[in-house]
């Protein structure tokens, strides 16, 4: 799966963002996902966010996850700007991330985004939510996706109780 064009494209709204974004990283080397982190944001670079999202699908990205907290609007300012699938992060912010929560959540009709968790969870499920996205067309993906849920059905029997 390592093919050198990045196939998921990991955008958040601030550097400060990244010790919660880097969590759909991670998932997404785990599964070996070809794909770009970078920083842009809905409020202070709008052109390069709507320029990154209308090209996304011809540079070949077929998912995009993005995080932001606070106003959080970059998930649905990119969704505005291109039909491939993206994924909302909201990150922990003033409100606890209930804000980014609600400003990531609340779409209008007809231009969805799909809104994880706030928080590390979220983006970690962000992470896995693109596999599952990808592995719809990649049988060898889905048979490792398969493997990490029943990996970790396994733990979860290995943790419980007498």
């Amino acid at each position: 799966m390592s093919d050198a064009r990045p196939l998921v494209g990991v955008i958040m709204g601030s550097k400060s963002d990244w010790e919660t974004m880097r969590q759909a990283d991670e998932m997404l080397t785990r599964f070996g996902i070809s794909h770009e982190s970078r920083i842009m944001s809905a409020h202070r670079t709008p052109a390069l966010t709507a320029e990154y999202a209308s090209r996304a699908a011809s540079r070949g990205l077929e998912v995009i996850i993005a995080g932001a907290g606070g106003a959080a609007h970059l998930a649905g300012m990119v969704a505005a700007h291109t039909v491939l699938p993206v994924i909302g992060v909201p990150v922990s912010s003033a409100l606890n991330g209930l804000d980014s929560l609600l400003s990531t959540v609340q779409m209008p009709k007809g231009v969805p985004v799909a809104t994880v968790a706030i928080g590390a969870a979220g983006a970690a499920n962000a992470g896995l939510l693109a596999v599952a996205i990808l592995a719809t067309s990649r049988p060898e993906l889905r048979v490792k996706l398969q493997a990490y849920r029943d990996e970790m059905a396994d733990e979860a029997q290995r943790d419980s109780l007498p």
